[in-house]
C-alpha cells in the first residue's frame, strides 16, 4: 500500500520534502511544485523522489474548464495543460482536475451540469487539454464528483469512451460518488463496481470517509477515514488487488493530528488484512 498526504514543513527543499514524507511514513506525494518551476529544479525534485522511493502520485489541475466565463475558461484550460505538461515532467502518475461547473461555483452544483449539451463539452475540453500537451508517461484524469460528469462509474467510462485517447484515464474518489442514503449503506459495492469497471484506467485514488446524519433533508457530510461509515476493508482489498502500489492520498484534514489519526486508522485496517 503506497499511503500518502500532503506535508506541512516551511521548508520547500527537496531534502526537507523527503524528510517529513519519511517521518509520516507515506510512500507516495502530491506534487511538491508547480508549473512556474524551472526545469532543474523540478529535476531535482524528480530525482529525489525516484531515490526515496517516493511516487508523485498527482498534480493537481484544479480549475473551471467549463465556466460559462469566456475569460476564465481559457484561463483554466491553459492552467491544465501547464499542470499535465509539468505532471509528464516530474513523472508523476496523473494530472487531475475535475470536469467543471456551468456556475458560478467552479466546483459547485448547477442546473446544466449534467446534461447532454456539457457531457459533450468535458469531452473537447480534455481532448484539448491532451492534444496541446501530447504527455508521453503520465495520463490527465478526471475526479468523480457527485453533481457534474463523471459522477457514476457508468458515466466514467462513457467519457473514456467518448475522449478516446491513451493518455486519459482514472482519479478515483470513491467518497465523492456517493450522493444518498442507498449508495451510503452500500458503499462496499460502490467500491467493488469501481475496481471491476474502471480497474484498469485507475491512477491514483483520494481516500476519506463520510457520514449521514438524521437530519432532514438527506445530509452527507466528509469526515477522516475513520470516522465514518466508509468500508475501508473492501477499499484495500480492492485496491491492494488491483496494485499494491496504487497510492491511496489522503485530503482535506484541519489539522496534522487529524492527518496522524487518519494514517494510523488505514494502516491499522492493512495491518488487519495483511496487505
Amino acid at each position: 500500500m503506497r499511503l500518502g498526504g500532503p506535508v506541512f514543513s516551511g521548508g520547500k527543499e527537496p531534502e526537507t520534502w523527503i524528510e517529513e514524507l519519511q517521518q509520516r511514513g507515506y510512500r507516495a506525494a502530491y506534487c511538491p511544485v508547480g508549473a512556474e518551476a524551472d526545469a532543474s529544479r523540478i529535476a531535482v525534485y524528480a530525482k529525489a523522489a525516484l531515490e526515496a522511493d517516493i511516487v508523485i502520485a498527482e498534480v493537481g489541475a484544479w480549475s473551471n474548464p467549463l465556466s460559462v466565463d469566456a475569460d476564465t475558461r481559457q484561463k483554466a484550460l491553459k492552467h491544465c495543460k501547464a499542470q499535465l505538461a509539468l505532471a509528464d515532467r516530474i513523472g508523476a502518475l496523473c494530472c487531475v482536475n475535475i470536469s467543471g461547473s456551468r456556475g458560478t461555483q467552479w466546483d459547485g452544483p448547477h442546473a446544466d451540469n449534467l446534461t447532454e449539451a456539457t457531457f459533450d463539452l468535458i469531452v473537447a475540453s480534455v481532448q484539448e487539454i491532451i492534444d496541446a500537451v501530447r504527455p508521453d508517461r503520465t495520463f490527465y484524469t478526471l475526479e468523480t464528483m457527485p453533481w457534474m460528469y463523471p459522477d457514476s462509474v457508468d458515466s466514467y467510462l462513457r467519457l473514456i469512451t467518448a475522449i478516446d485517447r491513451p493518455r486519459f484515464a482514472v482519479h478515483l474518489d470513491p467518497v465523492n460518488l456517493i450522493s444518498g442514503p442507498s449508495l451510503y449503506f452500500d458503499n462496499a459495492g460502490v467500491t467493488r463496481e469501481c475496481f471491476a469497471k474502471l480497474g484498469p484506467y485507475i491512477k491514483s485514488c483520494h481516500i476519506k470517509d463520510i457520514t449521514l446524519s438524521g437530519q432532514l433533508m438527506v445530509h452527507l457530510d466528509e469526515v477522516r477515514p475513520g470516522a465514518g461509515s466508509f468500508d475501508y476493508r473492501t477499499l484495500l482489498t480492492e485496491a491492494a488487488r488491483l496494485d499494491p502500489d496504487l497510492p491511496l492520498m489522503l485530503e482535506h484534514l484541519p489539522s496534522e493530528e487529524e492527518y496522524t489519526l487518519a494514517a494510523d486508522f488505514v494502516r491499522s485496517i492493512a495491518a488487519e488484512l495483511g496487505l
